[in-house]
This record gives structure tokens, C-alpha cells and sequence, in this order.
């Protein structure tokens, strides 16, 4: 008899988890609290304007291609997908820009005209990347990280040798560059996995690689596409996807999971992976002796950024921004320990600004600007009001005006802000997260919460806060990491 399959959530993890059971066989179902699929990825449209709601950034394009593949496509079935040039920009001051060239050989020029000889220790920087990346990528993150046996492989394990994993990002860079420009250029990647450089492990200086010579990409029409490939892909399969339907329990017979309760009524279940978050899964859904995890090893987690975000529509264009805009003009270490080390509403933040309208023009009205501002912020923080939201609105607006050198904010015609209370009201977010899990050394690969849960057979975690961690490309990898443990799992 056909086995069901129930997932919750509708991100890329739940849609990459329901795609690949539904290709092994099982009738899958995902359950979704939202009225649109998609999780951080949803869109939504205002005046002409198309708003991608979370991530904006395609890197590892590979992860990509490798799952649509699985299912027989390839990516340009679903979009056109672009290589940026520039791949961002980095503003420190009114007079210190650097466009970041796609071309390697560009961008070894720029490093050189910035330090002379760094052209050199970024080759072999990036060299020792692309390792840490065929072994990290390719093999290390599609490990479902239950058991230590899993590495055994002498070639792994001498890999991992190589990877750099008790030094940290911040030491190898320091030591190959002397210039802050270049330090903050290579280190603001991590910024977003969730601590500090000087506590990232430099095996993620895998991003740099993924970044600089991997490139940035954009899929036109708006990051939503991946979403809609995805969701096409999963109802190919078979999977059937019930919007407006949140999950309000988790039921238990013995040591299995029988179904559960939503706003729709029961649905009955084999087996059951919860792409929602995993503290809300663990907490709420499930009896509290059933949990993976106390309240005490929670409280102990590093989380990746919060964020506090602004969506906003521009009556004209704006000159001096790129597709994508870091404002470093700020100190870079004050606003990362507001965020990692004393969690506080930071005090002079960097912060991101997205215009993909300089590359689509189908994501907003003609002549106009669709902009996409990002704040990290620690998560976890108190008084996320509209006073505090419309501060660094003006803080932030001050000084985009004053290094772009014109006026935006008489041009605003839409605003939208985005942050803790949103993504807990939206996504249960644990503590408001925005991306999850810091990659910290402690909370690598088995010292992430597990896939499976301890006390219930049939139920298994996916997504930003188990393995692989977080971010779209692993995100999908954790879908289709947790689906093959199901399959292998019911055959033993």
C-alpha cells in the first residue's frame, strides 16, 4: 500500500523534502500556514511593483542545476537565469566604491590596485577555496550528520583535514591582507552564517569561492521563480500542496507520529517532516517529553542574523546603486558584536540595499526603482515597534541620500517594513531569525539539531536550523538530505 507523507512548511526545504518523496513513491502532502508557497521566498505585488519578500542573493547556481536534474529539467526550463556584472557593489564612503567585476582576472586587478600584491594572495585564497568547495559542497554538506561513520571515507576525512576547520575565516584573511577594505570585502559573507569572522570556521571561505568566481546570479522576473520551478516540479510528482493549512499538533501513538491536527482537519500520515522551524516543531507541536532538545540547549544556540528590512517603491530612478549594494561606511566590527556578542538594536548598522529593478524592469512601473533595504540585526530583540523601525528608516535613508548624493525618500511612493515580530508571526521564527543557525564550529555538521527526532520514529526535521544550515542552496540540499534518510530509514 502507497505510504503518505506529510510535510509542513512550503519553503525550499518542505518543497525539495515533498519533491523527492513524491519521486520515491510516497502520496506527500504539504501543509501551509501561508496563503502563498514559498516560506522567506514569497513575493508580493504593490502599485506595479514586485516585491521579492526574503532572499535575494542566487549563488551556487550548481546546487541548482544538480536538483532540477533530479527531476529531468534544467534550469533555464523554468527562467532566464543571469550572470550580474558587477557582481555587487561596496560603498565605505562617498569616495571609496568598488564595483566587484564577474571576471576573475578583473578582479584580481581591482584587489591589486587596492594593496599591491594581493592579486597574488587572492588567487591563492581562492585556489584553497575551490577545494574547501568540491569537498564541502559536493560531498560534506549532503551527509545527513547522524553518525560519525559518515566521514569515515579516507578521502573525506583527509579532506576535511585540509579544509581549514579549527582556524577561522577571519585569521586567513587577516593574514593575506593588510588593507581593511579588502578584509571587510572578503569576510562580509560571513557576516550572514552568524557570528563573527574571528568564529566562523575558515572552511566557509567556500562562500568567497561560491561568490567571486561561482559569480552572482539572477533569475529574471524575481527570486519567486525558483519558487514556482520548485512548486511545478513538486506537483509534477504528484505532491499535493494545501495552502491556509497550519499545523496545530503533531499526534503520537507510542513512539510513532499518526498524522496531524490543522486548521483543515487531520490528515493521516506515515511519515511526517516538518519544514517549519524546528524550535516551534519541537516545542509546540510535538508533547513535551517527545521533544528532541530542552528549553536550556535552545537557549544555548548561536543564531544567524535577524533582520529588519524595507520595501520600498521609487518614483524615479536612482543613480550611484547596482543590483546589489553593501554600505560598509560604518564600523564593521561595532555593528557584528551589536549583533553576535552583546545583542543589541545596533547603533551606526550596515546595511544592504537589493534594486533589481537595474536589471529587471519587470519588477516595478517604467521609470521607477523597487528597492529591497536590509538591516541585520541580532535576533532575539525586544521593542520591535514602529518607532523604533521608522528610526533607522530615517537613520538609514540619511546616509543612502548622502552617498548616493540625491533625494529618495520624497520619492517613496510604497513602503513596507519587515522584521522579528513579522517572521515569528509568520514562520514561528525562533527568536524573529531571519537565516537560521550560525555555522559556528560547535554547530557544524553532527553538532546541528538532528534531522531525526530521538523519541519519535517517523518524524524528521528540515530546513535552515538542521543540516546543512542555512541559506537557499542549503536549504534544498536539507530537503533532499532528509527525503533519502526517509527512504533509507523505512527500508531497514
Amino acid at each position: 500500500m502507497e505510504k503518505k507523507a506529510v510535510v509542513v512548511g512550503s519553503g525550499f526545504a518542505g518543497l525539495s523534502a515533498a519533491a523527492f518523496l513524491a519521486k520515491a513513491g510516497f502520496k506527500t502532502t504539504i501543509l501551509e500556514k501561508n496563503a502563498q508557497p514559498g516560506g522567506r521566498a514569497r513575493k508580493f505585488e504593490k502599485d506595479g511593483f514586485v516585491f521579492d519578500m526574503g532572499p535575494s542573493w542566487y549563488w551556487m547556481p550548481d546546487v541548482f542545476d544538480r536538483f532540477y536534474r533530479e527531476f529531468g529539467h534544467t534550469t533555464s526550463d523554468f527562467y532566464d537565469l543571469i550572470r550580474l556584472d558587477p557582481s555587487y557593489q561596496v560603498v565605505f564612503s562617498n569616495t571609496e566604491k568598488y564595483q566587484l567585476p564577474a571576471n576573475i582576472h578583473r578582479l584580481y586587478a581591482l584587489f591589486e590596485s587596492i594593496e599591491k600584491g594581493s592579486s597574488e594572495n587572492l588567487k591563492h585564497f581562492l585556489d584553497e577555496a575551490e577545494f574547501k568547495y568540491e569537498v564541502g559542497i559536493k560531498e560534506l554538506v549532503y551527509k545527513p550528520g547522524r553518525s560519525l561513520k559518515e566521514f569515515a571515507d579516507a578521502r573525506l576525512l583527509k579532506g576535511i583535514l585540509q579544509m581549514d576547520v579549527f582556524k577561522s575565516v577571519s585569521s586567513q584573511v587577516h593574514k593575506l591582507f593588510k588593507h581593511p577594505h579588502l578584509r571587510e570585502i572578503l569576510e562580509f559573507p560571513v557576516l550572514f552564517l552568524g557570528a563573527n569572522p574571528d568564529k566562523i570556521p575558515a572552511l566557509y571561505s567556500l562562500m568567497n569561492y561560491a561568490d567571486m568566481v561561482l559569480g552572482t546570479w539572477y533569475p529574471m522576473g524575481g527570486m519567486n521563480k525558483i519558487v514556482e520551478s520548485f512548486l511545478h516540479i513538486a506537483e509534477e510528482q504528484g505532491v499535493e500542496i494545501i495552502p491556509n493549512c497550519e499545523v496545530t499538533q503533531i499526534k503520537t501513538e507510542g513512539k510513532v507520529a499518526c498524522g496531524v491536527d490543522s486548521t483543515q482537519g487531520y490528515f493521516e500520515a506515515d511519515v511526517i517532516i516538518s519544514g517549519a522551524d524546528y524550535y516551534h516543531t519541537d516545542k509546540t507541536l510535538i508533547p513535551e517529553k517527545m521533544s528532541n532538545y530542552s528549553e536550556s540547549y535552545w537557549d544555548k544556540r548561536v543564531m544567524a542574523p535577524s533582520s529588519l528590512i524595507f520595501y520600498l517603491g521609487v518614483d524615479k530612478k536612482i543613480d550611484g546603486l547596482d543590483h546589489h549594494n553593501l554600505f560598509f561606511d560604518q564600523d564593521f566590527n561595532i555593528h557584528a558584536k551589536e549583533i553576535y556578542e552583546d545583542p543589541k538594536w545596533p547603533s551606526d548598522p550596515l546595511f544592504y540595499v537589493c534594486a533589481p529593478s537595474k536589471t529587471d524592469s519587470s519588477v516595478a512601473p517604467e521609470g521607477c526603482e523597487n528597492l529591497f533595504i536590509l538591516i541585520p540585526v541580532a535576533p532575539g530583540l525586544s521593542s520591535d515597534d514602529e518607532s523604533t523601525r521608522e528610526k533607522y528608516y530615517t537613520q538609514i535613508m540619511d546616509r543612502l541620500e548622502s552617498l548616493t548624493g540625491q533625494s529618495i525618500r520624497d520619492h517613496v511612493i510604497y513602503k513596507r517594513s519587515y522584521a522579528h515580530r513579522d517572521f515569528q508571526k509568520d514562520y514561528h521564527a525562533f527568536k524573529g531569525n531571519a537565516y537560521g543557525l550560525a555555522n559556528t564550529l560547535s554547530q557544524t555538521a553532527l553538532l546541528k539539531p538532528s534531522l531525526k527526532n530521538k523519541n519519535i520514529n517517523n518524524l524528521y526535521y528540515t530546513g535552515q536550523l538542521t543540516v546543512p544550515g542555512p541559506g537557499v542552496p542549503p536549504a534544498i540540499i536539507s530537503g533532499e538530505v532528509v527525503a533519502k534518510e526517509v527512504v533509507a530509514d523505512l527500508k531497514h
